[in-house]
């Protein structure tokens, strides 16, 4: 009798330490599905907040270039070599400037940082001549030829005509690949189409090549003549000074790293206002070289770059567009494309594109 009894409160005791055990199982599970849901809701949030202060920013931007545009800063002249620059007036207050470092803003429970780029800077491939065309591919791994077939096809793509040129391609080229399709003859609609022109590998495009190239050509700028105005053709096969990064710098002829970096360090201060603020930092023989190549002449399409960041945490948030700045228009200005980014702890990068 008393073995049984025992036997019983063993059971007994076995079952309650396995119901505890599975209780205890149910409420580690229960809690760690209720710290999962809170942790996504609290992300979710901060990615919504620090996407909101990312177009926070984007609208400053866009007020700050359309002031640029209805009040444009003083500048000397650049006809005139050896005119004195004159000083932004005091009361204009600090503008932002574009290819720089912009101190980030805060705003609501994070900060802002933007960054303002100008297609000028770029090297337009609807515009650039031949001699531009193959600087264009200086930092690149290819042989001469190479570099020959790829110009010529581009000047082939865009032209007019169905001829092509020694080392080109036409419809002739085109329509004997395994997908066939006719060569354009019209100018670039995006630099995507660099893909589709002889010569022009992925490993190239996306290897640097998308980052200097632009379509966007600029202006017709406006001279005044007695009482009226004439237009003047837009530098399109130029590159603005001011606006051009790093690797369009260095694809200019005899142009070095350290003059680049020169070329930089003073832009963060100031922009150049005259050309021959550019003749005497490079030095005469390289200006000589560069100067067919640059003019100041700003494009009216602006790309620009904004990050949303919540204070105390890696969340941040990315927003990225081209716009057109033209006091004619209604708004003053237009969006081109707009591209939204969605990443934790990552630099945000272009993910979908809305016109």
């Amino acid at each position: 009798m008393k073995t049984i009894m025992k036997n019983e409160t063993g059971i007994a005791l076995f079952l309650v330490l396995w119901v505890l055990t599975l209780l205890s199982v149910i409420a580690g599970e229960f809690c760690f599905a209720m710290r999962t849901e809170v942790n996504m809701t609290r992300n979710f949030k901060g990615q919504t907040a620090a996407y909101y202060i990312a177009l926070a920013g984007m609208n400053r931007a866009i007020g700050e270039l359309i002031r640029n545009e209805v009040m444009p800063p003083k500048t000397s002249s650049t006809e005139i070599p050896g005119k004195e620059e004159e000083p932004e007036d005091e009361e204009d207050g600090e503008r932002w400037r574009i290819n720089v470092d912009i101190p980030p803003e805060p705003y609501g429970e994070g900060q802002y940082e933007v960054r303002i780029g100008n297609e000028g800077g770029k090297i337009n491939i609807n515009g650039a001549n031949q001699s531009l065309l193959k600087m264009m591919l200086k930092g690149f791994d290819l042989e001469e030829q190479e570099k020959s077939i790829i110009v010529d096809s581009i000047m082939d793509w865009r032209d007019k005509n169905n001829l092509h040129r020694l080392n080109g391609a036409e419809d002739d080229y085109y329509s004997s690949l395994p997908e066939p399709y006719e060569c354009k003859d019209d100018d670039f609609d995006s630099v995507e189409e660099l893909l589709m022109v002889r010569g022009v590998t992925p490993e190239i495009f996306y290897g640097g090549l998308r980052d200097i190239v632009t379509v966007f050509k600029p202006s017709k700028r406006g001279t005044r003549v007695g009482q009226g105005v004439r237009l003047v053709k837009s530098d399109a096969g130029k590159i603005n000074i001011n606006a051009a990064p790093r690797k369009v710098l260095l694809a200019l002829p005899s142009m070095t790293e350290d003059l680049a970096q020169e070329i930089i360090d003073y832009r963060k201060k100031s922009n150049f206002t005259s050309l021959t603020k550019v003749a005497s930092l490079v030095g005469t023989n390289v200006y000589n070289l560069i100067s067919p190549f640059i003019t100041l002449e700003t494009s009216p399409y602006f790309s620009v770059r904004s990050v949303g960041k919540m204070a105390d945490s890696r969340i941040q948030q990315g927003v990225e567009a081209l716009f057109e700045i033209n006091k004619k228009l209604k708004k003053g200005y237009r969006t081109v494309q707009w591209r939204d980014s969605f990443q934790d702890q990552e630099e945000p990068s272009l993910a979908s594109e809305k016109e």
